[in-house]
């Protein structure tokens, strides 16, 4: 049986999207079921995707624009109310691994830009410490449960989240002033 279809079997309601292209899986599930489904892909014996090779946020916000903006256009010509919010902003990804079967996929969670909130897969992963850290620190999605959220590149006091669009090349004039024992 192909990994789609396995995958399909395992997750069943619990999956939004799925889409193939050039061999590579993507499955798009809702934020609320990212725990379950993740628990599932680790433990299914069909799949056993027991590596969590990494974590990334991302920054859609051109796509929410247009999409927003496409929405507006077309309720103004059919002069009908907006059909609901655009869709979300950000997005956290999840790259698995099989080191049974050497199979690899890509979990997509989307994430609204006023809950930017994802549980945590730490218990899961130990591997996804750090890259959890890193979307935190880059984009302010906070993964709830989290056993040592805080900044990982930035220091404490940033004020912003440099790798979201809205940001600045040149930064916002931030300084860090060092003060170092003499």
């Amino acid at each position: 049986m192909q990994l789609k279809e396995r995958i399909m079997r395992c997750l069943g309601s619990d999956v939004l999207a799925i889409t193939e292209y050039q061999g590579d899986i993507v499955v798009e599930v809702g934020k609320n079921r990212i725990r379950t489904v993740m628990e599932k892909l680790k433990n299914d014996p069909d799949l056993s995707m027991d590596f969590l090779s990494d974590v990334l946020g991302v920054d859609n916000k051109a796509l929410y624009e247009k999409a927003k903006k496409k929405a507006k256009k077309k309720d103004e010509a059919e002069a009908e109310e907006p059909k609901g919010p655009p869709p979300p902003r950000f997005e956290v990804v999840y790259l698995l691994l099989s080191l049974k079967s050497n199979e690899r996929m890509m979990v997509k969670v989307r994430v609204p830009e006023d809950d930017l909130e994802v549980p945590t897969v730490t218990d899961l992963w130990k591997a996804a410490t750090w890259p959890e850290r890193e979307a935190y620190d880059m984009f302010g999605i906070r993964f709830k449960g989290h056993p040592d959220l805080r900044r990982l590149l930035m220091w404490d006091e940033f004020p912003a989240y440099p790798l979201r669009k809205d940001y600045p090349l040149e930064g916002q004039g931030e300084e860090r002033i060092l003060i170092y024992d003499a």
